[in-house]
């Protein structure tokens, strides 16, 4: 039996039980192919595509559903017919789809382990195309107040503002922070950048009373943790006044 054939017809044009949107609402979402629901969301394609056509391409073009929906906003832009509206729909989707997939209501999330914070952190970046940095807000029991996006871009292009990250703690009155980035390349391993910007981050955030709790790395088979690997602790030190650093080794050698 041969397969029923559109060509570039307009969607209307199908019988109702053929379209996407009627489909879904009579046979639901779970019925759908991908390039179905993509069509629902991007609704029109352009001059002689129609929008189940356009989605097509666009599946084929970035390999599948979750590399299409997590690309860069600009790599969207390129394709033929895909304008801001439309781009802003696909990434808006996906955004609901993270937040629904991390639900998080102020106050009862509580990063009271290393192990915690790293399944919150790999929902939200692994298998990102850019790179991300965020900024994950506590208050004085570790409960998360706010997860803050702070700067993102292409690989090794990021550049956190300091003063954001900061100024932001003091309006939602956070006693500590969790700084995060991910590596789409995949490795884990912290840079020397990523070193210098932590020890950057403790000595801004020490006048203020503000802690630096870690400084997660999200690779895309593992995470790697400041503090668990003993960096936290090295940048701190290396943050200390000379009087300060004096009573810390005094301190260290009673506990000895």
């Amino acid at each position: 039996m041969r397969a029923k054939k559109h060509r570039s017809k307009g969607i209307i044009s199908w019988p109702q039980d053929e379209r996407p949107r009627e489909r879904l609402l009579s046979k639901g979402a779970d019925a759908l192919t991908d390039s179905e629901l993509v069509a629902i969301l991007i609704r029109v394609g352009f001059q002689g595509t129609n929008a189940v056509e356009m989605a097509r391409r666009l599946l084929k073009q970035f390999g599948s559903l979750r590399a299409m929906v997590e690309a860069p906003v600009i790599a969207l832009l390129e394709v033929k017919g895909l304008k801001g509206a439309k781009a802003a729909q696909l990434m808006a989707a996906m955004e609901i789809a993270r937040r629904i997939s991390v639900p998080v209501e102020r106050g009862k999330l509580v990063m009271k382990s290393t192990a915690t914070t790293a399944e919150y952190l790999q929902r939200r970046l692994r298998g990102l195309a850019e790179e991300q940095f965020r900024v994950l807000y506590l208050n004085r029991g570790n409960a998360l107040l706010e997860d803050v996006l702070i700067a993102q871009g292409s690989v090794g292009a990021v550049q956190p503002s300091l003063r954001n990250i900061v100024a932001r703690a003091l309006q939602v009155n956070a006693s500590a922070l969790i700084a995060a980035h991910n590596h789409p390349t995949g490795m884990a391993e912290p840079s020397e950048s990523d070193r210098m910007l932590t020890q950057d981050l403790i000595a801004a955030s020490r006048p203020l009373g503000l802690k630096v709790l870690d400084h997660v790395i999200v690779g895309e088979d593992a995470t790697f943790s400041f503090a668990d690997n003993g960096l936290l602790e090295e940048l701190e030190l290396l943050c200390l006044a000379p009087g300060e650093l004096r009573r810390h080794s005094k301190m260290s050698k009673k506990t000895d």
